[in-house]
């Protein structure tokens, strides 16, 4: 083996001292500062996360502080309810799906409870509202009086409303089981959101 010089014997040995000092520094900060990888896409799953991006609704009617709102997704509407302030006294809850999950850009609306006696909407002819009926807050009776719209018909738009939280547009009218697009060209001046 060939003979080292003593100076460069040191500076081997004071280079190796220097090099385990910086790699027990690195880790003890948590490794070496390297550029980030990217960050995996997030999975996109049938059911709200907590990862889903929040929803923004709008509550109106019968409620103490009716305004869009930013909710975490997944919330129900009677979180959005609760969020506007709470509904008034003369809110009518029971037209209100409050079990059914908010969606984004929605309009939550609480009707106001009509009184015992105005309960009967006046037709202008036998079967025909006289006014727009509202589909986010009809009962079965008032849809079966629309024309073109029978008992079963009238059950499967309370049961989308349920379902999906109320509609949105009357265009949306068209996504219910048995309404094509004759019916609901006839729909458009007896209904309304």
């Amino acid at each position: 083996m060939p003979d080292i010089p003593p100076r460069q014997l040191a500076a081997w040995a004071i280079a190796a001292v220097a090099v385990t000092l910086l790699a027990l520094w690195l880790l003890a900060r948590g490794g070496p500062a390297v550029a980030p990888a990217a960050a995996p896409a997030i999975k996109v799953s049938g059911e709200g996360g907590g990862d889903a991006a929040p929803v923004v609704v709008h509550v109106a009617g019968e409620v103490r502080a009716a305004g869009v709102y930013r909710l975490r997704a997944g919330t129900r509407v009677s979180d959005a309810v609760e969020r506007a302030g709470g509904a008034t006294r003369r809110a009518d809850l029971s037209q209100v799906n409050l079990a059914a999950k908010v969606e984004d850009g929605r309009q939550i609306l609480v009707p106001r409870r009509v009184p015992a006696g105005a309960a009967a909407a006046p037709t202008t002819a036998p079967g025909q509202p006289a006014a727009p009926v509202n589909l986010n807050t009809a009962t079965l009776e008032q849809l079966d009086a629309l024309a073109g719209v029978g008992p079963v018909t009238a059950q499967k738009i309370l049961d989308y409303r349920e379902e999906h939280g109320g509609f949105g547009s009357v265009d949306e009218l068209g996504q219910v089981p048995g309404i094509g697009d004759v019916r609901l060209a006839s729909l458009r001046e007896q209904v309304r959101v």
